[in-house]
């Protein structure tokens, strides 16, 4: 088996939206995240599918995105009626707590409703929706490298003291992510 490199990191993530001017309002003028690209297309290059869309990527600082997918129905994300609402987010980072108690009041001046800050004894968080209905998180880590690895350490003697039953999984979940990871 070739041994691969650690990914580097994030490059995008990418949600469908209802509006592609109204997400570019929200990410661009109101949390300044510069439109950095846009892919117009009436085919998906991946599967040769018919279906236009217009595809918007907004750029952190990092050169990292948040990208959005309209498919011109007017059709905003649709969250899994079976998940909480509060699970499945896009956590955005920023330097110093000061900073999320700041951008806690951007967006409540913007009427946006925001949940904390909340400490999380690793990072402090704020939570909002974007007009699409996809929860947001603006976060800073509010400890230093030694209690990271010290996090890590304790990260998997913590999930295996998870004592939610659940039943166990397939074997052929287990086959099909082996022979993916060795393919």
């Amino acid at each position: 088996m070739t041994k691969l490199n650690r990914i580097g990191g994030l490059h995008h993530c990418a949600y469908r939206c209802r509006n592609a001017e109204e997400t570019r309002s929200f990410y661009e003028d109101l949390l300044g995240l510069p439109l950095a690209h846009v892919i117009q297309a009436d085919a998906v290059p991946s599967t040769g599918a018919s279906d236009p869309y217009v595809h918007l990527f907004f750029e952190f600082g990092d050169g990292s995105y948040i990208a959005f997918f309209d498919l011109g129905d007017e059709t905003a994300c649709i969250p899994d009626p079976e998940t909480p609402s509060w699970v499945n987010h896009f956590a955005m980072q920023v330097g110093t707590v000061a900073e999320v108690e700041t951008w806690k009041k951007r967006l409540e001046d913007a009427e946006v409703d925001v949940v904390g800050v909340t400490d999380h004894k690793f990072v402090k968080s704020i939570y909002f929706f974007d007009p699409n209905g996809i929860r947001l998180e603006i976060t800073c880590e509010v400890i230093g490298e030694p209690e990271r690895q010290v996090h890590r350490n304790d990260a998997h003697a913590a999930l295996k003291a998870w004592t939610y039953t659940r039943p166990a999984p397939p074997s052929e979940f287990y086959r099909f992510k082996k022979e993916a990871v060795e393919a």
